[in-house]
């Protein structure tokens, strides 16, 4: 499968932006799917994951409460809400499939990544 993701850019503190990721090339629904972030000398880090059906959904500490992950399997696309969006969320955020039906937040389970989108937060 590829993923291609966007939807990245400048936003004020406080303010949203919503991610698009669009899968193609594979059967999209028989993939679970997840969003990771790394900004520039740190690690990448688990944002949040969603079962095939979008029934189950998982989130990092740092963005529980903020940022919804849904999926449209009719339109092979997830999606990353995010709200309230902080300075320290600035960073490439990845999409990602894994052939894990549960999400998780491991990134060695995840098989494919799309490009990275960049979201830069101002204070």
């Amino acid at each position: 499968v590829q993923l291609q993701a966007s939807g990245g850019g400048l936003v004020q503190a406080g303010g949203s932006l919503r991610l698009s990721c669009a899968a193609s090339r594979g059967t999209f629904s028989t993939y679970g799917m997840g969003w990771f972030r790394q900004a520039p000398g740190k690690e990448r880090e688990f944002v949040a994951a969603i079962s095939l059906s979008g029934g189950t959904v998982d989130y990092g500490d740092s963005v529980k409460g903020r940022f919804t992950i849904s999926r449209d399997n009719a339109k092979n696309t997830v999606y990353l809400q995010m709200n309230s969006l902080r300075p320290e969320d600035t960073a490439v955020y990845y999409c990602a499939a894994t052939s894990r039906i549960y999400p998780t937040s491991a990134l060695s389970r995840y098989q494919y990544w799309g490009q990275g989108t960049q979201v830069t937060v101002s204070s």
